[in-house]
């Protein structure tokens, strides 16, 4: 008869020394006061600038960001923006003449100007030049149905009315 070997089981991952002393300085709670974001925006600052951690400080890390995020979401909402006003707001920062971006991006300066002063309404070609060009998600440039968010409007299949 042959027997196999006999595994140990293994213990289950154990947090670093590390991690207990960021646990110890910062506990991972939901963040209540401006006093404790402030507090953990200079503990995640702190981490991304020592750069190298560990598996578990990562996770420390991933949790304290969720946690900022969850404060900011609900003390300081950010109201969604048109397409309209996200692409005025490219055009005017890219310090470029209207004449020049609609150059570089492949579209007639005429259609450009004409959708900036909102006489005409972004195609999906349109778009889809724009992103390319600005290199960000064509997303922007789609306005959300009434009563939801662009997040929402992205996540959800079907129409809206």
């Amino acid at each position: 008869m042959v027997r196999g070997k006999v595994t140990e089981p293994r213990p289950p991952n154990r947090a670093s020394d590390r991690y207990f002393a960021l646990i110890q300085e910062f506990p991972l709670r939901p963040l209540r006061t401006g006093g404790e974001l402030d507090q953990a925006v200079a503990m995640i600052d702190r981490l991304v600038a020592r750069g190298g951690l560990a598996g578990d400080e990562e996770d420390y890390l991933d949790v304290l960001s969720d946690l900022v995020e969850k404060y900011e979401d609900q003390h300081f909402p950010i109201e969604p923006i048109s397409g309209l006003d996200a692409l005025r707001h490219l055009v005017d920062s890219s310090g470029k003449t209207r004449e020049t971006l609609a150059a570089e991006a492949g579209l007639p300066v005429s259609t450009l100007s004409e959708v900036l002063l909102g006489r005409r309404r972004l195609n999906t070609r349109h778009i889809g030049i724009l992103a390319r060009y600005f290199r960000i998600d064509p997303g922007v440039f789609l306005d959300a149905p009434r009563g939801l968010n662009r997040d929402d409007a992205r996540l959800k299949p079907g129409r809206h009315s």
